[in-house]
């Protein structure tokens, strides 16, 4: 008996987009730990926030347009 092998191949291009948004989230953690007090927790905060500019750029921008 012969045993036949299937195999699944993924192949994700996401390259390009990738990088963008790990130098976003470098950007915007040096931007939010620079505005920190320089406590531990405070560094934390700063690298959490960094993970969520997003949500604050599209509440910010919606707030500006009146929504």
């Amino acid at each position: 008996m012969t045993e036949s092998r299937r195999s699944t191949q993924v192949v994700q291009q996401t390259g390009p987009s990738a990088v963008f948004f790990l130098l976003a989230f470098i950007g915007a953690a040096v931007y939010f730990v620079s505005r920190s007090d320089g406590s531990f927790w405070g560094v934390v905060l700063g690298i959490l926030q960094a993970m969520v500019w997003p949500a604050y750029a599209t509440y910010h921008a919606l707030d500006l347009l009146g929504a």
